[in-house]
């Protein structure tokens, strides 16, 4: 089983996470953010991983440093579980509707972190949750996940339905790029013979 297990304590957050990348899409969220915890649930659940995230941290300033070291402890929990990466498809993508949004979605397992964000958000806030810190949540991810991500909306115009489409579509597409390849299985889909 690829697992990953990580506590992360800064002066600003205390997060517990453990994730396991050939789960069933169970899901157990406490991150002191409501909204946050909906859209972790939904990755976890569309992408048919295992993830449990326990979160104190300084929300009464703002969501800012808990939405985005949770960000960072995700990203690192996937590149442990991955680990070499031997096997694995690598690339995922996925146009996803959600309601009158579109999404399209593409993940590089490269190694290389780089976040391409074209989310038009026209709400500043969905409930108390601040959009901008979408954004934030996947730069931390991209940076030590070692991914390319590529996050594009193609239609939409209600700030929760872009921002849902965009968790659903990461997690499916992860969901793809991580996948047992069969035909590589002990290689390392690149040239370079890392990722």
């Amino acid at each position: 089983m690829r697992t990953s297990a990580i506590e992360r304590n800064t002066a600003e957050t205390k997060i517990k996470l453990s994730l396991n990348i050939d789960g069933s899409g169970k899901s157990e969220i406490d991150t002191g953010c409501g909204f946050l915890d909906h859209m972790l649930t939904l990755f976890a659940k569309h992408g048919r991983f295992d993830l449990a995230v326990k979160c104190d941290g300084d929300t009464n300033v703002d969501y800012h440093h808990t939405v985005e070291d949770i960000g960072i402890v995700l990203g690192t929990a996937f590149s442990e579980a991955l680990g070499d990466k031997k096997g694995i498809e690598r690339y995922g993508d996925i146009i996803l509707p959600m309601d009158e949004a579109l999404i399209l979605t593409a993940v590089d397992l490269s190694g290389r972190a780089y976040l391409g964000f074209n989310l038009e958000i026209p709400t500043e806030k969905v409930g108390d949750f601040d959009t901008e810190l979408v954004k934030e949540f996947w730069l931390g991810f991209v940076r030590t996940a070692g991914c390319t991500l590529h996050v594009k909306q193609l239609a939409g115009e209600n700030s929760h339905h872009i921002i849902e489409g965009a968790f659903k579509s990461a997690a499916r597409a992860l969901a793809k790029a991580v996948k047992i390849n069969s035909d590589y299985k002990d290689e390392i889909p690149s040239t370079k013979g890392v990722l």
